[in-house]
């Protein structure tokens, strides 16, 4: 099709966008030489994003809508089956019908074994298409049930809108662009763009085919630190790369320069010490520019934490797909002496864990809740050290499910945003007023009554014991 043509089959789309859905037979009637509806309907296909149109399941395109995605989100349970096959594809292409066997099964499991090495060591991880195959086993899964975790926290305000620009920095082998795929409806417009350098993006590549018309992929084989856009992007995601980039400070300055005034950056870290450390560093680093919307509340003004800050989220198990399962049980794991296990069935190679630290910012001061303490009924954590052995009252955000770990009691890290130490508060005796702390999500903003503040010498930190004297509401 011409130039001409092209702008014949936009004039009439920009006609009929506000009369009716665009048909491509119709418009084909009204194109010079009448080309074939489906060449029309490849057209509107590549000029969607521009005019700001979503296709239909029965071939007509509309407008998308202007009102936000409001989706039923209620957890993920599995992987979805075709992205497995997609990538057992994948496997098989590389390897042969027998990949989780013989010399290929060994090859991948030792790659995954080499992978959580050098991760914990804290090292640097060169990306052949191998590697990738292997990495995307073990993590595909789980970065697809994250990011949907974290989305969820925006799509709950109406903070989404149908129509999306992404930016996908570290995009790897596609899990977070899978998840956010599905979270999404079919009629919303996602141009959704990837920067990613390695030879993982050829597994990105080849998953993408599994997504829909709406759903456009612009890949970019670049590094974080060299990508240059001209564009704003209603949502910057970082999905477990900021902990290897060399200054993830800088590079987080950069990308907030092309985030959108209403737009969200979600930066997300596994749950290890080290990682979640590193991003609430990173959080704290461009305080000045913006404001935390979830989920290490600053709940008193002018005020920022100086805490470790190590705080993860845990979300249920989803089940194991087939893939891993197929690697995990195959008949033919041989022994090793690299310091992994030699048993078959064993989980080593599952990944079914959902366990990850995070935070949202915004440039807008918008925040999931939005609350301010006030000195005059609550205790601030900055100045914690005047009330020990005393019991008051304060706010705080929940930041961790249960530390006990088998303990006799249960213990919760909270803050409020103006901490210097950690604060912990600790279960004692469990009432009808108090059980909102074990019953609270992660994230949840709490009120506590009459609470026991204590210093605990061991741990450097304070503990704050809820007993029967206790009340914790969630606000």
């Amino acid at each position: 099709m011409n130039a001409d043509q092209r702008e014949q089959v936009r004039s009439n789309a920009l006609y009929l966008r506000d009369v009716r859905p665009i048909d491509p037979d119709e418009i084909a009637e009204y194109v010079e030489e009448q080309p074939h509806p489906a060449v029309v309907r490849q057209v509107l296909r590549e000029q969607s994003l521009d005019l700001g149109l979503v296709e239909r399941d029965d071939g007509t395109f509309e407008p998308v809508s202007e009102e936000p995605i409001a989706p039923d989100f209620r957890g993920v349970e599995s992987f979805p089956e075709k992205y497995g096959r997609k990538l057992e594809d994948l496997l098989v292409g590389e390897f042969g019908l027998g990949w989780p066997d013989g010399d290929s099964g060994d090859e991948l499991r030792e790659t995954i074994r080499r992978l959580k090495q050098e991760y914990f060591a804290q090292n640097p991880v060169e990306y052949d298409y191998r590697v990738a195959l292997g990495y995307a086993i073990y993590h595909l899964p789980d970065y697809y049930a994250v990011v949907q975790y974290a989305l969820s926290e925006l799509a709950e305000r109406g903070l989404l809108s149908r129509k999306l620009r992404v930016l996908d920095v570290g995009a790897g082998v596609g899990g977070p662009a899978l998840g956010l795929h599905d979270f999404y409806p079919n009629d919303s417009l996602v141009e959704y763009h990837a920067v990613e350098p390695s030879e993982a993006v050829d597994v990105f590549a080849a998953m993408m085919e599994e997504t829909r018309e709406n759903f456009h992929t612009t890949i970019h084989r670049e590094t974080a630190e060299t990508f240059d856009s001209k564009n704003e992007y209603d949502l910057v995601l970082f999905a477990n790369v900021l902990s290897e980039v060399d200054d993830p400070e800088a590079v987080v300055e950069t990308y907030l320069d092309i985030l959108a005034e209403d737009g969200a950056m979600v930066a997300i870290a596994p749950a290890d010490k080290n990682a979640s450390i590193g991003l609430r560093e990173v959080e704290r680093s461009v305080a000045d520019r913006t404001t935390v919307y979830s989920p290490t509340l600053r709940l008193w003004p002018n005020e920022e934490p100086q805490d470790r800050g190590w705080s993860f989220d845990v979300q249920p198990d989803f089940e194991t797909p087939a893939f891993q399962r197929r690697l995990d049980e195959s008949d033919d794991r041989d022994k090793r002496d690299s310091g992994g296990s030699d048993e078959r069935g064993d989980g080593e190679f599952v990944n079914v864990d959902v366990q990850y630290s995070h935070v949202i910012l915004r440039t807008d001061g918008m925040r999931r809740r939005e609350f301010t303490a006030d000195p005059a009924c609550s205790a601030k954590m900055a100045e914690m050290e005047r009330h020990v052995t005393e019991r008051v009252s304060l706010v705080a955000v929940k930041l961790s499910h249960s530390l006990s770990a088998g303990g006799r009691n249960e213990v919760f890290k909270i803050g409020d945003g103006s901490e210097t130490v950690s604060h912990f508060a600790v279960l004692t005796k469990e009432t009808a007023l108090n059980r909102a702390l074990r019953e609270a999500a992660y994230g949840s903003l709490l009120s506590f009554e009459e609470v026991l503040v204590l210093w605990n010498e061991d741990e450097n930190a304070y503990n704050l014991v809820v007993d029967e004297k206790t009340v914790v509401d969630r606000l």
